[in-house]
């Protein structure tokens, strides 16, 4: 359990996400990061210099990914700040935003910031020296997609390790549509009165398209509108799984900033000094071979043992969903009601860019219960090598 680290009220802000191959497709997801944690903290009057250190979250490689940390921090406006690039798929933001706060918790770090920046659209391809291949032929590699399609380890794309789970769980495929079709509904929420809720934590991207030209993306794009009807006429992904294109999730890009720090500093930088955000606990958990989906509950569960809480104290649930299965498995073992999570929005419905996707999520999570009056926020979420990543945030 943490006690020391603490984050601003709107001391944080995630881009809109953007369907990969749309608007952000062509930026460098590390230089458009920093850009937008540069427009953010001049928008918020805060000198970068403050920070101790930045932490930045990224998992596709991305040109001179080899000086990420310092790199980004130079970017910024804090030129003398060391950095440091964590990556592991779509449970870098929880990690991140753990290590962040062990800095705070063992005072190395007053004032550090988490940024998490992805770009799943026009990965790199990779090829490798293979002097025995016939003829000397190298080795290729699609870094982005060929990593979907197949964990080295257990030898399975990740779709098929949501239909293990969904077999094991018993999930039907009537399930998943009716799911998929709840958090199509709760992202509806987060639009409502011109996207207010949103507001609360969307901040725009700005992307140079020419020399003369910069375009703004103010709103998600890409989302598709889910119905039964639609739903209900799509095939499986595979045959006789649960499982269409329309109750998983697709790859996006953009990016996201958390700033974690101490209990006065938080204070000091809060859009409310009132209302205090506290980073209490972290779990992690891996599941067997080719079962990414069951890996979430128990790391969920650790979370909530090392805060020293139950289920049933959570006044909000956020989990990174890229299959429907997802909830359906981790609402089952630890009790919880799959209509009541995932309010106002979730990966399953806006795409995921990997690293900034909790990072959202969480941010989210702490809106909706400063909107409650407080509570404790639960994230949750899978990641590549069936394993899983969660953290326990309380609001009051």
């Amino acid at each position: 359990m943490l006690t020391k680290a603490f984050i601003p009220y709107r001391g944080y802000y995630s881009t809109p996400f953007v369907r990969w191959q749309g608007s952000l497709a062509n930026e460098h997801a590390v230089v458009l990061g920093a850009a937008t944690t540069k427009r953010f903290m001049e928008a918020k009057g805060w000198d970068p210099a403050m920070l101790d250190y930045v932490l930045v979250g990224s998992t596709v490689y991305q040109q001179q990914w080899f000086y990420t940390g310092p790199w980004a921090a130079a970017m910024i406006g804090a030129e003398n700040v060391p950095g440091v690039l964590i990556t592991q798929a779509c449970s870098t933001s929880a990690f991140t935003l753990y290590q962040a706060g062990m800095g705070v918790e063992t005072g190395m770090f007053r004032n550090s910031w988490c940024l998490l920046a992805d770009r799943c659209s026009n990965g790199p391809h990779a090829v490798w020296p293979n002097p025995a291949g016939p003829g000397g032929k190298p080795v290729a590699e699609d870094w982005f997609l060929d990593n979907v399609n197949k964990d080295p380890w257990a030898g399975e794309a990740m779709i098929r390790t949501a239909e293990n789970v969904s077999k094991e769980f018993g999930i039907t495929r009537e399930e998943c549509d009716a799911l998929t079709l709840r958090r199509y509904e709760q992202y509806q929420d987060a639009l409502a009165n011109d996207r207010e809720f949103q507001k609360r934590y969307m901040f725009p991207v700005e992307v140079q398209v020419s020399r003369k030209k910069t375009i703004t993306v103010e709103a998600d794009e890409g989302v598709t509108a889910s119905t039964r009807e639609g739903l209900a006429g799509l095939r499986p992904v595979l045959p006789e799984g649960a499982h269409t294109f329309g109750a998983q999730t697709f790859p996006a890009d953009g990016n996201a900033g958390i700033c974690v720090t101490t209990r006065e500093s938080a204070r000091e930088l809060s859009a409310n000094p009132e209302l205090e955000i506290q980073l209490v606990s972290f779990g992690y958990a891996r599941a067997k071979k080719a079962h990414m989906a069951a890996a979430v509950a128990p790391s969920a569960q650790m979370a909530l043992d090392q805060a020293g809480i139950k289920a049933s104290d959570l006044g909000a649930v956020k989990t990174h969903n890229p299959f429907a299965a997802n909830d359906i498995a981790m609402a089952k073992v630890l009790g919880l009601d799959t209509h009541s999570m995932n309010n106002y929005g979730s990966s399953l419905i806006y795409g995921h860019p990997q690293g900034p996707t909790g990072a959202r999520l969480m941010m989210e999570g702490i809106e909706e219960l400063a909107q409650k009056g407080g509570g404790y926020l639960l994230f949750s979420g899978c990641a590549a090598g069936d394993t899983a990543a969660s953290v326990v945030i309380k609001v009051n």
